[in-house]
């Protein structure tokens, strides 16, 4: 398989659409045509990842972090960043990265989370906003139903659990063919009146352009009336954060001890705890100080994420309790889930998970 075939495979699960405008993801050092021979999953690229690549004969590395977020002026070799870029092109190996939008994802970072800990009937925290679209288009009734099978192909009509939804009102149309024009029904200069289905289905913004090509050639008219709306319903499959509930309530200090064991903490700091029991539960993955607020709003009774200022423990408010375990430990298991995934989608293929310790922060 080639860099660009593995990397379709990897946004099945992560569309790159779907990560957020501040990211970068993608293949960020390496050809996309380059044949490859083995996988090596990592949360971040450092020189001793590249190095472990190198050993097991690795030539792309599938890492959770971007080791490029800011724009390079030159390769020198004078900081971590360009070293492990320079490494990688000298060696032939190609680096791939996910981050948010494997974070964004119904069966990412998030999700793992949720496993870890054992908890139950998993929802997006923060849906994202404005990403649900909504195509309503014009065919001749004998051609209708060929159209839309051709939108459900590209991915139109996809709600939730559910697949090839749409809604279709009768009318008659009108047109006029002018001097130079083909129409497929009517006559040139005379006014035509046509039976027609309006049909209408909604999808995710990242299939747009695959949907409207299926459009366009699946339609029998010359010109093809459309409308392409942006809605303000929240996409229950794509967002940040989810929320979770336990098998059996639990005492908050019981449930952070849990946390503490399953995630491999080193030390949970948390928002003063209210004394009662818990299990509505809330994760987000990384930096989660942005969640509070929707933490609240949705009534969890703790908030699992990481890298919480001094601050930010007053949003609590006594109406949940915060909990930052640390960057590292919410997002480590992200790569087991990846491996998983690749195993599973390109079964004899090696892909190996990567063994070197990335997380920058110790303690005493």
């Amino acid at each position: 398989m080639t860099v660009n075939e593995i990397a379709k495979v990897l946004e099945e699960l992560a569309p790159l659409a779907h990560a957020e405008d501040f990211d970068n993801v993608g293949l960020l050092v390496g050809d996309p045509n380059k044949k490859v021979e083995g996988i090596l999953v990592t949360l971040d690229t450092l020189e001793n990842v590249v190095d472990e690549a190198i050993e097991k004969k690795c030539d792309l590395i599938v890492s959770f972090h971007p080791i490029i977020f800011k724009g390079l002026k030159r390769l020198t070799g004078s900081n971590y960043v360009e070293r492990v870029v320079l490494k990688a092109i000298a060696n032939n190996i190609a680096i791939y990265s996910m981050h948010t939008a494997l974070d964004n994802s119904k069966m990412g970072v998030n999700a793992k989370i949720c496993e870890v800990l054992g908890l139950k009937n998993p929802e997006i925290l923060i849906p994202r906003a404005k990403s649900i679209k909504k195509l309503i288009t014009y065919a001749p009734m004998a051609d209708a139903e060929q159209i839309k099978l051709a939108l459900f192909k590209a991915g139109a009509g996809d709600i939730g659990k559910y697949s090839h939804c749409s809604y279709s009102l009768e009318g008659v149309g009108s047109f006029k063919a002018e001097n130079g024009a083909n129409p497929t029904v009517g006559k040139v200069g005379e006014v035509h009146f046509e039976k027609e289905t309006q049909i209408n289905l909604i999808y995710s913004f990242e299939k747009e352009k695959a949907i409207l090509k299926a459009l366009f050639e699946a339609h029998p008219y010359e010109e093809v009336a459309y409308e392409v709306l942006t809605l303000e319903n929240t996409n229950q499959d794509l967002g940040m954060g989810m929320l979770g509930t336990l098998d059996n309530e639990m005492d908050e200090k019981e449930f952070l001890l849990l946390v503490k064991e399953q995630m491999g903490a080193s030390v949970v700091r948390h928002s003063e705890l209210l004394g009662k029991k818990v299990n509505k539960i809330a994760v987000l993955g990384g930096s989660g100080a942005f969640a509070i607020a929707a933490a609240k709003k949705a009534g969890a009774d703790i908030l699992v994420t990481a890298d919480l200022k001094y601050h930010d423990f007053y949003q609590a408010e006594n109406q949940l309790v915060v909990a930052d375990i640390g960057h590292f430990e919410t997002e480590q298991f992200t790569k087991d889930l990846l491996v998983d995934y690749l195993t599973k989608k390109i079964p004899n293929f090696a892909v190996s998970l990567s063994e070197s310790i990335t997380n920058p922060i110790k303690y005493l």
